[in-house]
């Protein structure tokens, strides 16, 4: 590892702060690895009192993956970086500038997808807060910790099953459109996802968007899902960010699930941008 960069775990089963690093400068390969092993590693990582550019933000994304275009990116993205979603609360001539209330329940993002990506990142550039308290947390889940503390019957029952995952089945800021429905049918993915940089297994269930398991009847299918969502959300595989203005975070979508916490409103103002990594088909 580099000899200015501390890596610094938050004490929680997953998540750390890398520190000694500025994103707006040249970075060179070394150091990149450095990064790219610490999250696998910790599934959550963040840098603070960051200050970037759009481009800035694309770049290092382009480092991890090829750029996951995202369906709200249709509806909100950054002039000149359609790469970039705007994340905010925020209304200009009575119009939002952004994703009003995404994210609110427990999941993965685009896990609809064949190949979905694998990770995202969030660059905050305003966080709410209230008499000085900060508001707007994202809590993290690691999905990894929850399938180490399964037993080992519901280990072999699960292991090599797969879900059903559907894009219509959780509610969105937005309803989609045909032409989106059209465009994410019904997929499946594996139950038990391994990492394929660390090789960890992790549990890829949720509610609303895993729809049914391949081979279960449906009432008891309905049950086991609901059964290891809640199993992974539990308090002791939870990582609970307080944002602050120039974090810059990004989270692994095989082993971390997360929702963000609705606790503020208008006039407390909340933008970040957000950009997403491509990924491969669940294994």
């Amino acid at each position: 590892m580099p000899s200015d960069l501390a890596i610094l775990p938050t004490g929680a089963v997953l998540g750390a702060e890398i520190r000694g690093l500025n994103l707006a400068e040249p970075m060179d390969d070394h150091t990149f690895e450095a990064i790219d092993d610490a999250f696998a590693r910790f599934g959550v990582i963040f840098f603070r009192a960051q200050h970037i550019t759009p481009q800035q933000q694309v770049a290092f994304t382009r480092r991890f993956g090829t750029i996951e275009f995202n369906i709200f990116g249709e509806r909100w993205s950054v002039p000149g970086a359609p790469e970039i979603v705007v994340v905010s609360n925020v209304t200009e001539n009575g119009k939002p500038v952004g994703v009003r209330r995404a994210g609110e329940n427990w999941h993965s993002d685009m896990c609809y997808a064949a190949r979905p990506p694998r990770g995202t990142m969030l660059y905050a550039i305003e966080t709410p807060a209230l008499y000085g308290l900060p508001l707007g947390d994202t809590e993290f889940a690691s999905a990894a910790a929850a399938w180490d503390a399964l037993p080992d019957d519901l280990r072999q029952r699960i292991e090599g099953r797969r879900a059903v995952f559907d894009f219509t089945g959780r509610k969105r800021a937005f309803p989609p459109t045909a032409d989106e429905i059209a465009r994410n049918p019904p997929v499946t993915h594996p139950i038990v996802r391994t990492h394929p940089r660390s090789g960890r297994k992790c549990l890829y269930v949720m509610r609303d968007d895993c729809t049914g398991i391949e081979g279960i009847p449906a009432e008891e299918a309905e049950a086991l899902i609901a059964a290891l969502a809640d199993h992974i959300v539990k308090p002791q595989f939870i990582y609970r960010h307080q944002w602050r203005p120039g974090d810059v975070l990004m989270w692994d979508n095989c082993t971390v699930q997360h929702r963000a916490i609705q606790d503020y409103d208008l006039p407390q103002r909340r933008l970040m941008h957000r950009t997403t990594m491509g990924g491969a088909a669940p294994a």
